[in-house]
């Protein structure tokens, strides 16, 4: 059987791939860094590599209870306000939330020996004094985002005069889940020596790390299909975006690093209400707030099981899930995302 394509066609096609593969690259080359960020924002304290900073309004009135997101240590903030239309920090604006976001930066060498009670009891309760400072609230409603989840669970459980309210976004909550693939990585480390030999851990190894979770689908693939966006510039520019972002790992100060992988993915401590922080124990019955535990129910980095694992644990009678049907990224920065989880969230605090 013989194909219908002459030798005609064959190079006609080869001429035309080739005009496109030129174009792409030069349209590649012209974009340059692509901007993250967009939401106006201004910086009303730092210590060291910690910045806190405030978004600007964009609705008529503010909330009187200020937002704090706290994010990760590991990859940054932005992915909350990664570009116009594809904003969580916009979203809530838009809600007529009061938004700061706490930025961790860039450990340097000399911040190896920076511990769990150096950022929470340092850092972040500085930031929540000054949040209440600058916005004349006796009291914030905590964000939390995957990492920073498990941080403002420990604030809120040592310093509950401080929280309102307690949002959880993506939070491992239960590290020994059975589809925890990442936890069964980490416990096969050994974290000592890790962290002896590198001091910081180079965000490169841990990026390394998350992204063979799902190796097709975050590496090969999504190559592939950047093909089809060569010739739209507002979708490259997102593609690109995003790129930035996932390889945007900032090293994780040592120690802090060393006590968190033993107190969640070695020893499960956090759920089992055996994890301290500077002599106390982290007691999630004693968080009494109004909590809103936001997951992602194909979210390959914390399963929703890990996640759900909160409402078992914390001493709330007002306890409340909103799962979301997608991953640990799209719960941001998805089309989805945009109509449903501001909203929903700025629905629950306004309630309350």
């Amino acid at each position: 059987m013989s194909l219908a394509i002459g030798p005609d066609q064959v190079l006609q096609e080869l001429l035309e791939f080739s005009r496109q593969f030129s174009d792409s690259l030069d349209r590649l080359s012209s974009i340059g860094q692509p901007m993250v960020g967009p939401t106006p924002r201004e910086q009303i304290f730092s210590e060291d590599s910690v910045r806190l900073l405030r978004y600007h309004s964009r609705a008529a009135s503010r909330q009187a209870t200020p937002v704090l997101i706290v994010y990760a240590l590991v990859n940054r903030p932005y992915i909350t306000d990664l570009e116009d239309g594809r904003s969580m920090i916009q979203g809530l604006l838009d809600e007529g939330m009061d938004v700061y976001l706490v930025d961790w930066g860039y450990p340097e060498r000399a911040d190896r020996f920076l511990t769990l009670e150096d950022y929470l009891e340092g850092y972040l309760l500085q930031c929540i004094n000054q949040v209440c400072e600058t916005s004349g609230s006796d009291e914030i409603n905590l964000l939390g985002i995957c990492q920073g989840g498990v941080f403002s669970l420990c604030i809120t459980a040592l310093y509950p005069h401080l929280v309102r309210n307690l949002v959880t976004m993506v939070t491992p909550i239960d590290f020994h889940t059975e589809d925890n693939h990442l936890a069964r990585i980490v416990r096969r480390i050994d974290v000592d020596a890790l962290v002896d030999t590198f001091g910081n851990v180079p965000g490169s190894l841990l990026n390394a790390t998350f992204l063979s979770l799902s190796p097709y689908r975050l590496g090969s693939q999504k190559y592939v299909h950047l093909a089809d966006m060569l010739e739209d510039p507002v979708a490259l520019s997102s593609f690109l975006r995003m790129e930035r972002w996932i390889f945007d790992s900032p090293d994780q100060a040592g120690e802090a690093f060393r006590q968190f992988s033993k107190a969640t993915f070695m020893t499960n401590s956090l759920v089992r209400g055996e994890m301290r922080l500077g002599g106390k124990v982290i007691n999630l019955g004693a968080i009494r707030q109004p909590v809103l535990n936001v997951f992602g129910e194909r979210d390959h980095l914390v399963p929703p099981a890990s996640s759900r694992a909160l409402g078992k644990s914390v001493g709330s009678t007002d306890y409340t899930e909103l799962p979301f049907d997608g991953g640990h990224i799209g719960i941001y920065v998805s089309a989805r995302a945009q109509s449903q989880i501001a909203p929903a969230i700025g629905n629950w605090l306004r309630t309350r």
